[in-house]
C-alpha cells in the first residue's frame, strides 16, 4: 500500500471492542493522533488502561459516542476538524438478535457515521468493517423493500442480514455523500498472533468450549467445509494501512486466511491441544440443519457461516506488501500441526491456531472479561 506523508488524525468508532484496541495500538504505530469514541468514560478509562498493558507509552484522546443522540459525539463535526480519517468497527456482533435491534445496531449506525463524516473538512477516508460471507451488496438496490428486507432477514437471521443490508446502504450514503471509503470483509476474528490473546466469546469460542468441556457431541462440517480465520492485530494493521492508501478508495478487501484447514480438522487440531475431548463423528451441515438445535447446541443463525465457499482474497493479499506486514498461516495445521505453541492458562474457550508466525488464542482476555461497553 501506498504510504501518506500528511499528519493523520483516526477517530475510531467501536473502539472499545477486539478489532477497536488493536486498531488503536496500529494506528498509534504510524504515528497518527488518535480519538476514541466510547460509549462511557468508564469504556474510556478500560481502554486506556489495556492500552497501557499492552505497550502504549503515548497518549490518545476519548470522546463520548451517542448513537440515539442529533450528534453523535458532542460538538458535532466542527469539534473535530481535524480528523482525516475514521474507523467504523462499531455495531453488535450477536446472534439472537431481534431483525429492530439488528437494524439498529448495524444498519442505523453506518447512515449516522457516513453523516457525521460528510461534514468533515480534512476527512480522507472512512473505513468501515463489514463481512467475508456479506461484502460485495450493491448500492443500486438501496433502498430496499419491505418485502425484500424481509425475506432477506428471514433467509438469513437477524445478525447476517443487517449486516448485508448495511454493506449497501454504507455504499450508497457515502457515494451520495461524497465521502472516500474503503471497506474491510474480515473472516472470524482470533487472538492476537503472538500472544493469543483475545475476548471475543461469539462463534468459533463457542464450539472450542464444548470440546473443552467434553459436550461436543460431534464436530460439523466434511472436508469441504471452510471457516476462515484471521488474527487481530493482522486485521487491524491492515486497516491502519488501507485508510492512506489512495489504491484503496472505493474498494473492499476480503480479509482473511485461504489456509485456514477445513473446520473440522481445526477442530480436532485446537481440541487435542487444549486437552479437551474430540469427537470422533463427523455431521455435515446439511444433517445440522435437520435436527433440533436442543440435540446440536448450534445457534441456526451461525449455521450460513458453515460453507464451503471460497472468497476473493487476491487484492488484499497484495496490498499488504508495500506495508512489511505479512498474512499469518494456518498452513501448518494441515500438514501435521504447528512448530511453536504459546503460553495457555488452564482456561476454558480456548482457540489456538499456530505456526512460527502465527498464535492465537481466542476468548480469555488478559483481565478475563470483554468491555461491556464495546
Amino acid at each position: 500500500m501506498t504510504s501518506y506523508d500528511g499528519s493523520r488524525h483516526a477517530l475510531v468508532f467501536g473502539a472499545s471492542g477486539l478489532v477497536g484496541r488493536h486498531l488503536i495500538l496500529a494506528l498509534a504505530e504510524t504515528g497518527a493522533d488518535v480519538t476514541a469514541a466510547v460509549r462511557s468514560a468508564e469504556s474510556g478509562a478500560r481502554i486506556e488502561r489495556w492500552l497501557r498493558e499492552h505497550g502504549l507509552t503515548r497518549s490518545i484522546s476519548t470522546t463520548i459516542v451517542d448513537f440515539d443522540a442529533p450528534e453523535i459525539v458532542e460538538g458535532g463535526a466542527s469539534a473535530f476538524s481535524s480528523v482525516t480519517e475514521i474507523h467504523n468497527c462499531a455495531g453488535s456482533y450477536r446472534f439472537g438478535m431481534t431483525a429492530q435491534e439488528a437494524r439498529s445496531a448495524n444498519v442505523g449506525i453506518v447512515e449516522k457515521v457516513i453523516d457525521f463524516a460528510a461534514d468533515l473538512p480534512r476527512l480522507q477516508r472512512v473505513v468501515h468493517i463489514s463481512g467475508y460471507r456479506v461484502g460485495g451488496q450493491d448500492p443500486a438496490t438501496v433502498p430496499w423493500s419491505d418485502d425484500h428486507r424481509a425475506a432477506v432477514y428471514k433467509e438469513l437471521g437477524a445478525y447476517e442480514a443487517s449486516k448485508v443490508e448495511s454493506d449497501a446502504i454504507f455504499q450508497a450514503r457515502a457515494l451520495e455523500r461524497r465521502v472516500p471509503w474503503t471497506i474491510v470483509n474480515p473472516s472470524s476474528v482470533i487472538g492476537d498472533s503472538v500472544t493469543g490473546e483475545s475476548d471475543q466469546f461469539v462463534g468459533l469460542p463457542a464450539t472450542i468450549e464444548q470440546i473443552w468441556h467434553g459436550t461436543a457431541a460431534a464436530l460439523p462440517g466434511d472436508e469441504t467445509t471452510f471457516l476462515p480465520v484471521l488474527t487481530v492485530d493482522y486485521l487491524a494493521a491492515f486497516m491502519a494501512a488501507a485508510a492512506v492508501d489512495p489504491d484503496a478508495v472505493g474498494r473492499a478487501y476480503w480479509v482473511l486466511d485461504d489456509a485456514t484447514p477445513p473446520l473440522a480438522d481445526l477442530l480436532t487440531h485446537v481440541g487435542r491441544h487444549i486437552g479437551g475431548k474430540v469427537p470422533r463423528v463427523r455431521m455435515p451441515v446439511g444433517v445440522i440443519t435437520r435436527l433440533p438445535q436442543w440435540i446440536t447446541k448450534a445457534d441456526p443463525e451461525t449455521l450460513t457461516f458453515m460453507s464451503s465457499d471460497r472468497y476473493p482474497t487476491g487484492s488484499a493479499i497484495e496490498s499488504p506488501r508495500d506495508t512489511g506486514s505479512r498474512c499469518p498461516t494456518c498452513s501448518c495445521l494441515s500438514s501435521g500441526g504447528p512448530t511453536t505453541w504459546p503460553r495457555i492458562d488452564s482456561a476454558p474457550h480456548v482457540l489456538t491456531t499456530v505456526d512460527s508466525s502465527m498464535s492465537a488464542v481466542c476468548g480469555r482476555s488478559s483481565s478475563g472479561h470483554p468491555d461491556p461497553d464495546g
